[in-house]
Parts: structure tokens; sequence; C-alpha cells
């Protein structure tokens, strides 16, 4: 492979006899942002969930920062590995879902530190030093004591990306993270993302938020049918798409 952050070759995904993922070819680099876009049904949050191994690939392969995710290589043959393994090769990789999946049970201060404790092995002092850090990042400070139910969706929205930052990353995935929300919600979201992008964290982001994508990313990926449509820069891609389905698709949500 190369030493791109994800590399995917061929990547196929089926669900019986629905192929859904028919051969991606793509690479993510350190620092970059990538935007995937596209229609419901076109395969990005398919594509999105085999990264951490959430769903698995039928044919082709994926790896980041050069490992098989859910995977090993035994004499050539690949074979799924043990839950347990599983989780070692997820350690690195922060996601963030379309319906925040914070621990009802468990308060903002709880949702942050249970990772870092149970699964990195951090003190509980470290691991709240931090947790209230993030949450300050993320304009949340005050809600160390609040439990999911008393926040909004943006609020929830924020400390489900603090939980994923508390895991320490070097690769956030986003599915579609603003979707759900109110749209006056969704600008403090898209803020706090503004400003991971702006510290380095290397991205790749489901959305349909346009102008984030024309604004912080690096790359844009445009999906339709399972397959890369076209990608490149943002000004090539929402600028000047090469392909008449990308402009049919620009012209119908711009």
């Amino acid at each position: 492979m190369n030493n791109a952050i994800v590399s995917a070759r061929g990547v196929r995904k089926s669900f019986g006899s629905v192929e859904v993922l028919k051969g991606i070819d793509l690479d993510l680099f350190e620092g970059q942002v990538m935007c995937l876009l596209g229609p419901s049904g076109s395969g990005k949050s398919t594509f999105l969930r085999c990264i951490n191994h959430l769903e698995s690939v039928t044919e082709g392969v994926l790896t980041v920062h050069g490992q098989l995710v859910g995977y090993r290589n035994r004499r050539g043959r690949l074979y799924e590995s043990s839950e347990a393994e599983i989780c070692r090769d997820r350690e690195d990789i922060g996601m963030v879902f379309q319906h925040f999946n914070l621990f009802p049970h468990m308060t903002v201060l709880e949702n942050l530190t249970v990772g870092p404790v149970a699964v990195r092995g951090r003190s509980r002092k470290a691991s709240v030093a931090r947790a209230t850090e993030l949450l300050d990042q993320v304009g949340l400070a005050d809600k160390l004591k609040a439990y999911p139910r008393q926040l909004s969706g943006g609020q929830q929205q924020r400390v489900a990306i603090a939980r994923a930052l508390a895991m320490e990353p070097r690769l956030m995935l986003f599915d579609e993270p603003t979707s759900a929300l109110d749209p006056e919600l969704v600008g403090d979201v898209l803020a706090v993302m503004k400003n991971l992008a702006a510290d380095g964290m290397t991205m790749l982001v489901v959305t349909h938020e346009m102008g984030f994508a024309r604004e912080v990313a690096d790359s844009v990926v445009f999906m339709d049918g399972g397959v890369v449509v076209e990608s490149g820069p943002p000004a090539q891609v929402l600028g000047a798409p090469a392909h008449e389905r990308t402009r049919a698709f620009l012209s119908a949500v711009l």
C-alpha cells in the first residue's frame, strides 16, 4: 500500500445480493480533511463504517495507518479478528455519529472518562482533567454534571465530539454529524469541526454541508451508486465539476 492514513483499494461491500460499494479507491493523508458527498444510498456512510469495521469489507483492501482493521493476514489469507483485536484496532479511530450515541445513564463527564479509563488504561484523575479541557474547547465547560437528556441536540453532538477526542485518536470519522440537528444548532457543531481541522486533525466527513466542504476540506469525493464519480479539490469538484452526475447533484442542493 502507501503511507496514507486511510487507503482503500477495490473496496466492495454487499448486503446479501445488494452491492452497496462497488470498488472504492481513495487515499486520505495525515492532516487532511476529506468530505464525502452524494445522494442518500450512494454508499458514503457504509464506506465510513467499513473503515473501523462496524461493517466488514466484502472484497478489496482497506487499511488505516497501514494496518488492516478487523482482519489479520495469515499466510496470504485474511481472517476476521477477534472482538478484542478489533477494539484495539479502533483505538486510534474516533467516530461521531448522526444521532450522538451518548450513554444516557451517564453524566457528560462520565461519558468522556469511561473510554480512556476502561480502554486506554488512563488514570481517572488524568481522564477528568482531559475531559474538562475538551469540554471547555467545545464550549460546554458548565455541563460536566449534566445528563444527555438535559442538553440540546447541538450540545449533545459537541459532547460526542469531545468524547471521541478524549480517546486521543489520530483519525476522526464524522457520519453526517449535523443532519439530525435543528438548523440553528448546526453552526456550533461545524465551528468545533473547523477548529479541529485548523489544529491538524485528520478527518473524513460524510456531510451535506457544502459550505463546510468548500471552506475546510482539502479534497472532496462525490459518490453515487456505490462508486466514486469524481474527486479533487473543493474548488474543482464544487466549482467546476467535470461529471454531469456531479453537476446535477450540486444544482439540486446548492
